[in-house]
């Protein structure tokens, strides 16, 4: 498969080959930290889908001598 000559103008290989190289890898972690900080904010902050509460139950009451 590496010898195949038409594999090295894949542009995802070549982006991969890319970004694993090391100055490029530490800068493609720290977006990938931001990225996921940034996502599970937005989802922290999203208000979630109430359901209507269902009917309170009566609480039983001591009885009055």
């Amino acid at each position: 498969m590496d010898s195949d000559p038409g594999s090295a103008n894949n542009p995802i290989r070549r982006l991969v080959q890319w970004a694993i190289t090391p100055p490029q890898s530490y800068g493609v972690y720290l977006v990938a930290l931001i990225v996921v900080f940034t996502f599970s904010f937005y989802a922290g902050t999203l208000k979630p889908k109430h359901t209507p509460a269902p009917a309170p139950a009566a609480t039983p009451s001591t009885p009055r001598s």
